[in-house]
């Protein structure tokens, strides 16, 4: 048997997927603007900078002590009235097509990403693919996220979970597909036989192009219910582990369009009174009646 093996972000959908549910978490209170500038300038450096192991290491420790205490059935709330909402605009029609096209050849389908699986997993069963790999939080007794987390799925536990899978299936990794776009996926698409870069970022578009992999790009976005049924989505455990501190995308352009105009400095301030007072001063200069000239004084001649 063979499969087919697809990261999310940036793969299947437009962009990441917990930085879209950065305004529903906003509403919900659960983060403030100044979490969201922090988390634009995590984005900023992974951008820029690369996402290697120690910064996600510092990255996710950080979000976790953000997470702590949180309640699970209000953050499952949250994630179910939202999901199609905030999913269904970003979905790449290139990736439903691929999906379609690996299940009708019989190919088992997967999704495996990094974000919580209270995003991985219903999102999975919309686009009708057979099972998630997602991070998975740790749940205290009275429901509450202890800000640890029992699995993550980044980098090498990506593809040691893929390998259990295929050992409990019966797949040939060797003939099946993976599709990523991040460097940090490297070990993923290494346990297969064919993988393949979509929107790749620098260092894993160089690696594909020494390597001779297939590099696709995916460019057209198709609004989700006209690809897929869309059924009432399925309760699950749901658990916004890294979900807040990456919410900076979405979440901050709101909150910049809603902001309230910044105060003027000092300087501002002076220069627009004195604005004022000149334009004070020459209106009423303009309005005082002047009295009218007079005749200049002959001064009288001295007689001869």
């Amino acid at each position: 048997m063979e499969a087919a093996f697809f990261d999310l972000d940036k793969t299947v959908i437009a962009k990441a997927s917990l930085v879209a549910f950065g305004p529903p978490l906003l509403d919900a209170g659960f983060i403030n603007r100044r979490l969201m500038l922090r988390a634009l300038w995590s984005q900023l450096l992974f951008h820029y900078f690369g996402a290697d192991e120690e910064r996600m290491r510092t990255f996710r420790e950080s979000a976790l002590r953000i997470t702590r205490g949180w309640d699970q059935a209000r953050v499952a709330s949250l994630v179910r009235d939202n999901l199609v909402d905030v999913i269904e605009p970003i979905v790449y029609d290139e990736a439903l097509e691929l999906i379609d096209a690996h299940r009708r050849a019989g190919r088992k389908v997967f999704i495996v990403s990094a974000s919580p699986e209270e995003i991985v997993v219903p999102l999975a069963g919309y686009l009708g693919v057979d099972e998630a790999i997602a991070t998975r939080a740790r749940i205290d007794d009275q429901g509450r996220y202890t800000g640890e987390v029992d699995f993550y799925s980044y980098g090498p536990f990506k593809a040691d979970a893929m390998r259990e899978i295929a050992a409990r299936e019966g797949i040939d990794l060797a003939s099946s597909y993976a599709y990523s776009d991040s460097i940090t996926d490297l070990p993923m698409l290494e346990a297969v036989g064919h993988p393949v870069v979509v929107n790749p970022d620098r260092d894993l578009a160089r690696l594909a192009r020494q390597r001779g992999w297939e590099i696709r790009q995916f460019r057209h976005g198709v609004p989700l219910r006209e690809r897929v049924a869309m059924p009432a989505p399925r309760t699950t455990a749901l658990l916004a582990v890294i979900a807040v501190a990456v919410a900076a995308g979405g979440g901050l352009v709101w909150w910049w369009l809603r902001r309230p105009p910044p105060a003027p400095s000092t300087w501002e301030r002076w220069r627009r009174g004195a604005q004022v007072v000149g334009r004070t001063v020459t209106d009423r200069a303009r309005t005082v009646k002047r009295p009218a000239a007079s005749s200049p004084r002959r001064r009288p001649g001295r007689r001869r």
